[in-house]
């Protein structure tokens, strides 16, 4: 990805294997190509929908993961494009991949950034897409590797603030669901939106990048969530003014990136992923509170949160924070760590919380780990209640 202030071939902008971006893939379908990053339930690929305008919902995807144990590709079952995606402005540019297996144990899953306060914050971008520099932007006789890059930029405005400030001099409709970055070099006259509509930023150094052809898909992260799924580019001129370096629309200094803002789709993204959870309980007896470890990859267990207590308003949203807990089973080992907020919308009342469990062929005693759950938003759990605490068993199933 990313065209970067440095070469590609410096470390720096690397995203290399074993560090904190294995979950980051590459999607290829019908041989083009985009970026894409694995949900927190091991199960659903983030990615762009324009990436699928071409396709059917029922086409094959093959998702590729690069980690610390090697490359590994999986296939999808089927994708899921937002109803709402507006392909000429590309507004609700976001699509689901559901992947036909488990990801590999050593891919990290990410959860989403729920938060609005996203202009103004230093992101993080990670994607596949083909290398350059600001300088010369994307190096079109570039055939080298895939290779996986990262950068940052600064959330500087969204959609609606840049069609508001130029009108009809924009030839699309961005919404407030883009979130905008330009790509700064450090001088004024290549500062696009301070030149265009007074946010002024001369950008981050060394650290500075953009998404290029390939990106598409790719997540910005802040604080290791996920805000923002990389949607397009753009060189944009008002009179006399020309931020771009070049001219070209190459992913140069003086261009804007739009990427999708994933707290305003959030409740897509987890209504959608809990519609498509196997044999998830509903009602408290069937909760499953042993479960079989399995040989290999990855087996859900479901935690499910009702609501017994005090809701505010049930039109309104209510959250609840979750983290799993060692107890003789061991995170990494036995179960995959999570963490995160389970939010239930309007006039919701319950919801699963998913955790994996990790199969392998070793004999072992049964071992236990906990879900805690705290931090009611929007309600409360009862009178002194501050946390709940649920407990499950790994069940043995190798031969000593």
């Amino acid at each position: 990805m990313i065209t970067t202030i440095t070469p590609y071939s410096d470390l720096r902008n690397r995203a290399s294997v074993g560090g904190n971006y294995d979950g980051v893939v590459r999607i290829s379908i019908n041989g083009s190509y985009g970026t894409g990053t694995l949900l927190f339930d091991g199960r659903a690929v983030l990615t762009a929908a324009h990436l699928f305008s071409k396709v059917s919902s029922s086409s094959i995807a093959t998702v590729i993961f690069d980690t610390s144990t090697g490359q590994q590709t999986i296939n999808s079952t089927h994708i899921e494009v937002i109803p709402s995606f507006d392909v000429i402005n590309y507004n609700n540019d976001l699509a689901l991949v559901w992947l036909s297996s488990s990801a590999p144990v050593s891919a990290q899953r990410y959860e989403l950034y729920r938060s609005s306060d996203e202009i103004g914050q230093t992101m993080t971008m990670v994607g596949y897409g083909t290398p350059g520099t600001g300088n010369t932007g994307i190096l079109t006789t570039y055939n080298g590797d895939k290779l996986r890059l990262t950068a940052s930029n600064q959330f500087d405005a969204d959609g609606a603030t840049l069609k508001t400030a130029l009108g009809t001099q924009l030839s699309w409709t961005p919404t407030a669901n883009q979130l905008i970055a330009d790509y700064d070099n450090g001088n004024s006259a290549q500062d696009a939106l301070g030149q265009l509509i007074n946010k002024l930023g001369l950008g981050l150094g060394q650290n500075e990048g953009m998404i290029s052809t390939g990106d598409s898909g790719g997540p910005a992260f802040i604080n290791g969530m996920i805000v923002g799924i990389a949607s397009y580019t753009a060189s944009i001129s008002l009179g006399i003014i020309h931020p771009d370096i070049d001219t070209l629309k190459n992913s140069s200094f003086g261009e804007i990136g739009a990427w999708q803002r994933v707290s305003n789709y959030q409740q897509w993204i987890d209504q959608t992923i809990r519609s498509q959870y196997v044999d998830a309980p509903t009602k408290t007896e069937q909760v499953k509170t042993s479960i079989i470890e399995g040989n290999n990859g990855t087996t859900l267990n479901y935690f499910l949160l009702q609501v017994t207590g005090v809701r505010t308003d049930s039109a309104q949203l209510l959250s609840v924070d979750y983290t799993t807990r060692d107890g003789t089973a061991i995170a990494g080992q036995d179960y995959l760590a999570t963490k995160g907020t389970l939010v239930l919308y309007s006039n919701e009342n319950q919801a699963v919380i998913p955790v994996e469990i990790i199969g392998d062929n070793i004999y072992e005693p049964n071992e236990i780990f906990y879900l805690d759950v705290f931090n009611p938003v929007g309600g409360s759990f009862g009178t002194d209640v501050i946390k709940l605490t649920a407990v499950r068993t790994i069940v043995n199933d190798d031969i000593a």
